[in-house]
């Protein structure tokens, strides 16, 4: 029965993917339907993330009263009502509403289920479990193109809410098997289960490092997804078609990093991964600002590689670091953090590339990979006694 609720959280992984992409991929229709601008886009992510900073820093509190799985079923249940909301919705402002009950379920889901599996999976299946999350965001794009080929994107939006309506009823019947209890400590007493609060998670050794690496970290991604095609064309002089292309290996090195790490992550570790992972982004990075269009062009597939075993590996190191009565609070700030540098940084750098150059793209990339390289050595530094 262990191995049926593994199951159960890698669909819920690939569920966590499946919305991210839909906004993105049918906007194009949707806001001629609407009569909204371009970049009213941006206005319903910035809610939907605002959403997700919330419940992720509510995290704490919710998962040590109602436990892991419940918080876990009731977001997913929450992101469930919101994308039918999406599929029904008659006006832009019925999407900012809608998007606050979706930014609230997808936080809720990712610190929930990201420490749990911290706390009792090992580390191949942090990095196969985010894998999945990749898997979720790469098919949902093909399921908006299938059905706005057909003439109607609200049908992708409900094809998405029913797949994530039949996981939130295997999530309540697997409820039984989850592990609601208190974290032990390190010499297996009990710990309080009062909730650490932020004040008190911040007070703890280190934990300031991780939180700007993880910021950091977060924002490389954004920024470099996002901006990637822009760059080759502009700076460049790429075709756009091309660029276009090319800009998915970032994604593709990412996916594929990850399932390569699951094999490697238990005999290598956490600490050795994230810093080899860190070294192989820069190494991209050097690449990409190099003359030759090929070195360019697949530098971002070396990005995306150094990419893939950062994130997991960070959150899978959380009960290692900070002791597991400590972890939910921790990884929660985590998720608000994360969330704050996708959500800020990408468009940071887009004020830069219209005012100034977009040229600077590998330079900004750079200095955020050295930011979060030099706060996890800090980090191991200060716990490599625990590794």
């Amino acid at each position: 029965m262990f191995s049926f609720l593994l199951a159960i959280i890698y669909l819920a992984f690939i569920s966590l993917g499946l919305p991210d992409s839909l906004l993105g991929s049918a906007w194009p229709v949707m806001r001629v339907e609407f009569g909204a601008s371009l970049s009213f886009a941006g206005v319903i992510a910035m809610i939907v993330a605002g959403g997700t900073i919330i419940s992720s820093l509510a995290s704490d509190r919710l998962t040590r009263r109602f436990g892991a799985g419940l918080v876990t079923a009731v977001s997913v249940a929450m992101t469930a009502a919101a994308l039918f909301g999406f599929s029904a919705a008659s006006s832009p402002l019925m999407l900012c509403l809608i998007a606050i009950p979706y930014g609230l379920g997808a936080g809720g889901v990712d610190a929930a289920l990201n420490n749990y599996v911290a706390l009792h999976y090992s580390g191949r299946h942090m990095s196969w479990l985010h894998c999945m999350w990749g898997v979720g965001a790469s098919i949902s794009p093909y399921i908006m193109s299938f059905c706005i080929a057909r003439g109607n994107w609200r049908n992708g939006y409900l094809t998405v809410s029913i797949l994530q309506i039949v996981l939130t009823l295997f999530l309540f019947l697997s409820l039984p098997l989850w592990k609601k209890r208190s974290a032990p400590s390190e010499n297996g007493e009990e710990v309080d289960a009062r909730p650490l609060g932020i004040t008190g998670a911040l007070k703890i050794r280190g934990v300031p490092y991780i939180l700007i690496a993880f910021f950091a970290y977060c924002a490389l991604e954004g920024t470099t997804g996002l901006w990637a095609a822009s760059y080759f064309v502009e700076a460049r002089g790429i075709d756009e078609q091309t660029a276009a292309s090319f800009a998915s290996l970032f994604y593709l090195g990412i996916t594929f990093g990850r399932l390569l790490n699951g094999f490697i992550a238990d005999k290598l570790g956490d600490r050795f991964l994230i810093r080899l992972g860190s070294l192989i982004m820069l190494g991209g990075m050097v690449l990409v600002m190099l003359p030759w269009e090929v070195c360019a062009l697949g530098g971002l597939l070396v990005i995306g590689l150094g990419c893939a075993p950062v994130y997991p590996c960070i959150i899978h190191s959380m009960p290692t670091n900070f002791g597991r009565e400590n972890s939910q609070a921790i990884v929660g700030i985590q998720m608000a953090s994360a969330y704050v540098g996708s959500t800020f940084i990408p468009p940071l750098f887009g004020l830069i590339a219209g005012h100034i150059s977009i040229g600077w793209y590998p330079f900004f990339l750079a200095a955020f990979a050295i930011l979060m390289l030099a706060m996890t050595e800090r980090l191991n530094a200060m716990f490599k006694t625990r590794h």
